[in-house]
């Protein structure tokens, strides 16, 4: 009997062990087979909120994506978000929610930024105030995806520098966490492409936000990061960047202020998705996206 029991002891042991090499063995095989990231561009009023609603689930399948950032500062009409909007999206399947300038329009996000630790304000506005710039959340498969939040400041407020902020943020985040997707939100052009050089080699991915414009420069640069300008919004395209096309005209013509009214016609869905070896964090692939 003793001989038994001692067996039983040996056969259950070793049953652990092969259970914890196979768990690692397809941890490692879905790293080595891609991490598939989804970016969805400024999402802009009831229309955008509606086309996510529509397309994001078919989109995750279609792709096969693992990791979904979603940027929001623009859900609401006028501009912000509010906590159930943001409640919204992750129950729709968003992983993450990124923001800009117009995170604080909406008062009542103030203390949901401080309580929900998944949706972000751009890491460089000066401490103390509510929420974060940085995350790192879990895939379903419990893969960690690092999410860093920036800010431009050529023709934007005058925040604090995104470039040194990237820098402490990214020192912070441990050398574990292979997968990192920078949202630079910025008016200019060419501060983006700065950024994009700057992290190169050090994140995954670094993609623009903030002028709703879709850019064609999608690129893997020389050291492993998948960049693009713009990924575009998500929103009404019979529009001046989401808003009625003549109230922003009339703004144009008489320099008056003017109250923008969300468009709603030729809404279309644009994103960006990004292949990442899992193993080193560099990307493989990135792809643009646009649906109606």
């Amino acid at each position: 009997m003793p001989t038994c029991f001692a067996g039983s002891n040996e056969s259950s042991h070793t049953a652990k062990w092969g259970n914890t090499f196979r768990r690692r063995f397809r941890r490692r095989l879905r790293k080595s087979a891609g991490l598939k990231i989804l970016y969805i561009g400024d999402t802009v009023a009831t229309a955008g909120r509606a086309m996510v609603r529509m397309q994001l689930r078919e989109l995750q399948r279609e792709h096969a994506i693992d990791f979904t950032i979603l940027n929001c500062e623009n859900a609401a009409p006028g501009n912000g978000v509010t906590p159930s909007m943001a409640d919204e999206f992750f129950d729709l399947g968003v992983d993450v929610l990124t923001s800009g300038n117009h995170i604080w329009n909406k008062k009542e996000i103030l203390p949901y930024l401080n309580k929900q630790s998944r949706i972000l304000r751009p890491a460089n506005y000066p401490p103390g105030n509510p929420g974060r710039g940085l995350v790192v959340a879990k895939t379903r498969d419990g893969e960690p995806v690092a999410v860093l939040n920036l800010q431009g400041r050529v023709f934007m407020p005058t925040i604090d520098d995104p470039f040194r902020v990237a820098d402490t943020e990214l020192a912070t985040i441990s050398a574990e966490v292979k997968v990192i997707f920078v949202d630079m939100h910025a008016e200019a052009t060419s501060e983006k492409v700065a950024m994009g050089w700057y992290l190169d080699g050090r994140v995954s991915a670094v993609i623009g936000s903030h002028t709703h414009i879709p850019t064609a420069d999608e690129t893997i640069l020389p050291n492993g990061t998948a960049y693009q300008t713009d990924a575009g919004m998500t929103g009404p395209y019979f529009s001046v960047i989401g808003v009625m096309k003549e109230d922003a005209i009339n703004r144009f013509l008489t320099q008056m202020p003017t109250r923008f009214e969300p468009a709603s016609q030729d809404v279309r869905l644009n994103a960006v998705v990004i292949d990442v070896d899992g193993e080193t964090g560099k990307a493989r692939s990135i792809l643009r996206v646009q649906k109606k």
